[in-house]
């Protein structure tokens, strides 16, 4: 196992399409998956039948949240006590709300968890989800009948950054990071309380000195996105371990200040993430010399993240709409780039800045038609299909776009 490497959380996965037989009740009840000679290897070859916990999820890019399940797989021989044939493996699956959404199609991945159980994913065919479950553990071939395994995950492909980190809390998995050299500076800094994003974000480039954002903006912002999500959970945990140990002192604990701590906790992750996004955007476009305007108000008190060169022109009925530009950012997309349409209405094309990798073609089609203009982190651009990467933005290049239409 190595840490900061998917080998952390797995001991291997099997990939696979669901075929008709597999997803579609009325075609079969046998509800079984069958084990390929690679699973076993991983999964182990039990002389009995062997019930093997399992969290279940089903996915699609339309709901925020999963659809879990608690349930089994049993792992068992079907040719137990045929001596004159070799062993045959097969997963028997029970019917769960998971199995009652799955459909042909659908990718159904299996992965044997480090801290026990199995992890049994099932998202909906041709979605981003599903592409990113590909991504994630190495897979793009899985168009074939039966499972791709894996079971080495310690190469580079495996190193968890924080693209593969958003997809691993989507399935369920909140990765362990942190950064405890920097822990004692952080708290003489912040004196022991969380400070702004502005001043979380900038502590954070600090930390990076190499970093030039002006020789390579596209890998300056990942990688302080990367290491302030590594600092930001450091202090996190410190400061919530404080909270709860004075919520526990006396052995006793009463369950609503609990919560409220956890819940203070999930919003301020939540809010903070992007904001890091536009911090690192600002300290990008300030290094390239570009002038903007940062939520500034348009129509209807819309508030963009980004416009380019500034609110004032954007307000100007003289200057020229065509030199315009708006910039919003999301760290992860989903349904929630629709929000941006009717923002800057003087700017027909939306530009638009995500760090999620792999979002499925149907999406972005869909964003083409909504003259929104996808733009990526150049290394994130290989998680994206040959077709796509015609058309999408890198930040070096949207940067080059905004000062030609500045006069730079």
């Amino acid at each position: 196992m190595k840490k900061g490497y998917l080998s952390q959380y797995f001991d291997g996965v099997a990939i696979k399409t669901l075929s008709a037989v597999e997803a579609d009740r009325t075609r079969s009840n046998q509800h079984e998956y069958n084990a390929t000679r690679d699973m076993l290897d991983f999964m182990g070859r039990p002389s009995e039948k062997t019930p093997l916990d399992a969290r279940f999820l089903y996915l699609n890019d339309d709901d925020a949240e999963p659809v879990p399940e608690d349930a089994f797989l049993t792992l068992y021989d079907s040719r137990k006590g045929q001596s004159h044939r070799s062993a045959e493996y097969r997963f028997y699956f029970p019917t769960t709300n998971v199995s009652n959404n799955a459909s042909e199609g659908d990718l159904l991945a299996i992965a044997k968890r480090r801290d026990g159980g199995l992890l049994v994913i099932i998202a909906e065919r041709d979605s981003t989800i599903a592409r990113q479950i590909r991504w994630l553990f190495g897979m793009t071939d899985t168009d074939h009948p039966g499972f791709s395994v894996k079971s080495e995950m310690e190469t580079e492909q495996d190193r968890i950054g924080f693209a593969a980190r958003i997809v691993l809390e989507q399935i369920g998995i909140q990765p362990e990071i942190d950064a405890p050299n920097f822990l004692d500076q952080m708290l003489g800094l912040f004196g022991g309380t969380f400070p702004t994003t502005l001043e979380f974000s900038a502590f954070a480039r600090s930390t990076l000195t190499d970093v030039d954002a002006f020789v390579a903006p596209d890998t300056a912002v990942l990688v302080w996105m990367d290491r302030e999500e590594v600092l930001f959970r450091t202090l996190e945990k410190h400061l919530l371990s404080e909270q709860m140990s004075v919520l526990f002192h006396d052995g006793t604990v009463d369950p609503d200040p609990v919560m409220k701590v956890a819940q203070s906790a999930f919003q301020r992750r939540k809010s903070r993430a992007g904001s890091a996004l536009e911090n690192h955007l600002e300290a990008v476009f300030k290094s390239q010399g570009v002038t903007y305007s940062r939520t500034a108000v348009t129509e209807r008190k819309l508030k963009p993240d980004f416009i380019f060169p500034d609110i004032a022109r954007y307000h100007d009925p003289s200057f020229p709409s065509a030199l315009l530009t708006m910039l919003a950012s999301k760290t992860t997309s989903k349904d929630r780039w629709r929000q941006i349409l009717n923002e800057a209405t003087r700017i027909p094309t939306k530009h638009l800045i995500t760090l999620e990798p792999s979002i499925s073609q149907n999406q972005t089609a869909e964003m083409q038609s909504e003259q929104v203009q996808l733009v990526i982190p150049a290394p994130l651009h290989d998680t994206y299909t040959a077709a796509q990467r015609t058309w999408l933005l890198d930040v070096s290049g949207f940067v080059d776009l905004v000062k030609a239409r500045q006069g730079g």
